[in-house]
């Protein structure tokens, strides 16, 4: 018998340029889009996200959407105040690939001996910090 298993908690953020930032998770982070719904038009930043999936590769992922009007969205955060935990088995290789996409590094890349995890972390364009490693919980 094979046992599929699914991650049960998914982040969701909003962003400013919802379209922009999927770019740069795809870029900087790996992840794969795998949903996009458009709303309506928005401004500056181009077509409205109403909703939008991207997974991981290791599983799981995050949903996302075009903030609001008032810089929120329902229930959603305003854009850049999010920080998220991304369990990764490369490091090393996921931290070159986002620092060459952009992100402004929070966190050098280190050994962390509290977690016995390798890690670092960034901010993405819109201020959100994503942090990466790989301690899986107890």
């Amino acid at each position: 018998m094979t046992t599929t298993s699914y991650a049960s908690i998914w982040p969701s953020l909003s962003y400013r340029d919802a379209p922009a930032a999927i770019r740069f998770l795809v870029d900087a982070f790996g992840f794969t889009e795998t949903s996009v719904v458009p709303g309506n038009e928005v401004g500056e930043a181009g077509r409205a996200i109403a909703h939008a999936e991207l997974r991981s590769p290791l599983g799981g992922g995050i949903m996302l959407q075009s903030a609001g009007d008032d810089g929120e969205s329902g229930l959603q955060p305003k854009p850049g105040v999010s920080h998220v935990y991304v369990v990764t088995d490369e490091p090393d290789a996921l931290f070159s690939g986002a620092v060459g996409a952009g992100a402004e590094v929070v966190c050098d890349l280190c050994d962390a001996q509290h977690y016995l995890s390798r890690g670092f972390a960034v901010r993405d364009p819109e201020g959100n910090v994503w942090d990466f490693g790989t301690y899986r919980g107890r």
